[in-house]
């Protein structure tokens, strides 16, 4: 059985990619402070990873706290996070709980930091069965997975950034 239309899945990457831009501009210039919609908000450091081996660390960390293990049952499954061949996207594959993550190339990682991380990890989140036809995978539901990650990991800062740029793309919460 497949999912229900996912029509918020490039509305939702183009807020995270919005977002990813502000923190590489605010790590560029060491400036943290940045306006968005109205507020100056001060950004928070976000995580960046050497390895698959680091993000796979980062990962068993994030599914060990106690509060992600309290509010999602899925936490309690591990999962296995591999390098992905291309370089364009990285990506969770349900079936097998598995975290596909692209390399360095001409010694960039995009992938390879927190906010790309933990988008994965709220797909492995999913309270709902895989097949299930009336969950879209960037639905309202994955959308508040998220964005309580980031928030609680990162910072509500972060999370209130991202949560702008996610409601001005058009993308519903639930």
């Amino acid at each position: 059985m497949r999912r229900t239309r996912d029509t918020q899945r490039a509305a939702v990457y183009e807020a995270e990619a919005l977002v990813r831009t502000m923190f590489d501009r605010a790590d560029e210039r060491g400036l943290r402070v940045v306006d968005v919609l109205g507020s100056q908000v001060t950004l928070p450091v976000e995580r960046k990873f050497a390895s698959i081996e680091s993000v796979q660390d980062y990962v068993n960390r994030v599914l060990a706290l106690n509060w992600v293990r309290e509010t999602w049952a899925r936490a309690a499954t591990p999962i296995h996070v591999r390098a992905r061949a291309g370089n364009n996207a990285a990506h969770y594959e349900s079936d097998c709980a598995t975290m596909a993550v692209p390399e360095y190339r001409s010694g960039k990682a995009w992938a390879f930091r927190e906010l790309v991380v933990l988008h994965e990890i709220a797909h492995h989140l999913d309270p709902s069965d895989p097949d299930d036809p009336i969950t879209a995978a960037h639905g309202p539901e994955y959308v508040d997975r998220y964005l309580t990650l980031v928030g609680e990991i990162i910072g509500p800062e972060a999370a209130f950034v991202l949560r702008a740029m996610l409601l001005a793309g058009g993308v519903r919460l639930s």
